[in-house]
C-alpha cells in the first residue's frame, strides 16, 4: 500500500525525534520510522545509562576519599543496585512507548521498521510505501566501529550496549580504545572492583584532545589501579574457557573475563537506498550543506553527517533542519565552538581547536595553562582536585579558538569558555571580567594570566 505524507524521518534518535516532533507541531504530516527504540542510542545504551554508572562510581570514589578529608569510612560497592536502576529507568521499553505516544499526540504517524529510500521523496518501510511531498530526513545515527583485528569478529566482545546492560561486574576487563567511551567505562568498572587494562594504539589517551588532558587522566587512572598500554596495537584476539586473550603487536598477551571494544562510532549509510537518488552508500558520511541539505529534498541530521557522534550536535542540527524544511530564516551551521566532554573523574571538557589543530591551520598560537589544584577552590577541594585549564588563542585576532576545562565539574566550567569561542570575545575583555571566588572557573583567570606571559 502507498501513502502520502509531507516529510518522512528515517531514524528517530535524538535528532530525528526532535525534527519529527517540531515539524508535526508546525502542522505538517510527518511519518517517523524507527527500527529500534525511539530516542536512539543516547537514552538507552549511551549518554543516560553511562552517566548513571559514572555517578555511582564517583560516589564510591568520593566516599573512599573521606579518610583524607574528614574521617574514616568503609564503602562496599553494590553493582546490583546500579544495574537495576539502569534497567528500570534507561532501558525500559516503556520509555520507548512514551516517546511514540508523545510523537503521535503531536500529529505524527509512527512506523516500526527500517526505512529505505526507493527514489527521490520515496521510502519503503514495514511493507508500506511512502511518498514525501516536502522531502526525507536521514537521521539513522552511527554504529560502533571495530578495528580489523584478526579473530575479533569470532569472539563475543562487548560494545557499550553490553557494558551498560551488565548485571554483574566482571572480575577483569580489557578495554580496546583509550577515547571517551573506553575511559568512562574503564573507570566505572575499576571503581566497582574490576581489574581493568586499557589498550590504545596511539601514544596517549584521549588522542584527539590536548596533550595535558591525556596526561591528566592517565595519571588518575593509573593511581586508581587501571593498567594502561598506549602506543601499542592489538595483533589478534582469541576466546576460550570463558577468557579473552589479546595479543599485542609487541608480543605481550593480556587476558581477562571480558573484552570491551570502544574504538569509536561511525555512520553506516549502507542499506538506506542512497544509490536510488544518486548518492554513494559507501561514503564515510552523508555530506550536508550548512542547512543540512544532502540533495534536493533530502536532509541529514546527527551522526550520519560526520560532524561528531554527540547528542548535542544532533539536536543542534535538528533545529537547523527544521528551519530549512519550513523555509524559515536562521543562522547556518557553525561548528567553531563544538563542545566535547569526557565524563571521567575528573571531567574533561573542551571546545573548538586544540593547540595542535590550531597550528595545523596555520594560526599564530599562544597558550595559557593553569592547574586546578593551585586555585583556591582546588585547594579547598583537596582529594580529587586534579585538573587543568588550557586556553588556545589566535594571537593575530586576540580571541580564543579553543579551550579545555578539566577537573571537578569540568564540563560545567566549559560553558563560559564555549561562549567566548563562539562569540569571539576579545581575550583582553576576558582578562577584565570579574571571576567569582572561590570557584573552579576562577582557574580561567590564572590561565589568562599565563597567556599574557607567553
Amino acid at each position: 500500500m502507498s501513502w502520502e505524507t509531507d516529510v518522512v524521518v528515517i531514524g528517530m534518535g535524538p535528532g530525528g525525534e526532535h525534527v519529527a516532533g517540531r515539524l508535526a507541531e508546525a502542522g505538517l504530516h510527518v511519518t517517523g520510522i524507527e527500527a529500534e527504540l525511539v530516542g536512539g542510542e543516547c537514552p538507552y545504551w549511551g549518554c543516560v545509562p553511562s552517566k548513571m554508572m559514572i555517578r555511582a562510581g564517583n560516589l564510591l570514589a568520593e566516599a573512599r576519599r573521606v579518610p583524607g578529608i574528614a574521617g574514616r569510612v568503609q564503602v562496599a560497592p553494590d553493582w546490583g543496585q546500579v544495574a537495576a536502576r539502569i534497567r528500570d529507568e534507561a532501558t525500559d521499553d516503556w520509555n520507548d512507548q512514551v516517546a511514540v505516544d508523545r510523537f503521535v499526540a503531536k500529529g505524527g504517524h509512527f512506523v516500526r521498521g527500517r526505512g529505505v529510500l526507493t527514489g527521490p521523496g520515496r521510502v519503503q518501510a514495514a511493507g508500506q510505501r511512502y511518498t514525501a511531498r516536502r522531502g526525507v530526513v536521514i537521521a539513522t545515527g552511527g554504529r560502533p566501529w571495530a578495528p580489523p583485528v584478526p579473530g575479533l569478529e569470532q569472539v563475543p566482545y562487548w560494545t557499550n550496549r553490553e557494558a551498560v546492560a551488565a548485571k554483574e561486574v566482571p572480575s577483569s576487563l580489557l578495554v580496546l580504545g583509550g577515547g571517551a567511551i573506553g575511559l568512562e567505562l574503564a573507570q566505572v568498572f575499576a571503581r566497582f572492583g574490576t581489574w581493568v587494562t586499557v589498550v590504545e594504539a596511539l601514544d596517549r589517551l584521549l588522542p584527539l584532545e590536548e596533550l595535558e588532558s591525556g596526561e591528566l587522566i592517565a595519571g588518575v587512572l593509573g593511581a586508581e589501579g587501571v593498567t594502561l598500554r598506549t602506543g601499542t596495537r592489538a595483533a589478534s584476539v582469541r576466546y576460550a574457557d570463558e577468557t579473552f586473550t589479546l595479543a599485542l603487536d609487541g608480543g605481550e598477551e593480556l587476558s581477562a573475563e571480558r573484552l570491551l571494544v570502544a574504538t569509536g562510532r561511525r555512520p553506516d549509510l549502507s542499506g538506506l537506498g542512497l544509490e536510488t537518488i544518486g548518492l554513494d552508500p559507501q561514503a564515510r558520511a552523508l555530506a550536508v550543506d550548512p542547512h543540512m541539505l544532502a540533495a534536493p529534498g533530502l536532509w541529514g541530521i546527527g551522526d550520519v553527517t560526520g560532524h561528531g557522534a554527540f547528542t548535542h550536535v544532533a539536536m543542534y542540527q535538528a533545529e537547523i533542519g527544521v528551519r530549512s524544511i519550513l523555509a524559515e530564516p536562521g543562522p547556518e551551521a557553525d561548528y567553531r565552538a563544538l563542545p566535547r566532554v569526557t565524563f571521567t573523574d575528573p571531567e574533561i571538557g573542551s571546545v573548538g581547536l586544540t593547540e595542535a589543530q590550531a597550528l595545523e591551520q596555520g594560526l599564530r598560537v599562544r597558550t595559557g595553562v593553569s592547574q586546578v589544584p593551585s586555585s583556591a577552590r582546588g585547594w579547598i577541594h583537596k582529594a580529587g582536585n586534579e585538573g587543568v585549564v588550557k586556553l588556545v588563542e589566535d594571537a593575530e585576532r586576540g580571541v580564543l579558538v579553543g579551550a579545555t576545562a578539566a577537573g571537578p565539574a569540568g564540563g560545567e566550567v566549559l560553558y563560559g569558555l564555549a561562549v567566548a569561542v563562539q562569540a569571539k570575545v576579545p581575550v583582553e575583555s576576558l582578562r577584565h571580567m570579574i571571576y567569582a571566588y572561590p570557584t573552579f572557573h576562577r582557574a580561567v583567570e590564572s590561565a589568562l594570566a599565563d597567556l599574557a606571559d607567553d
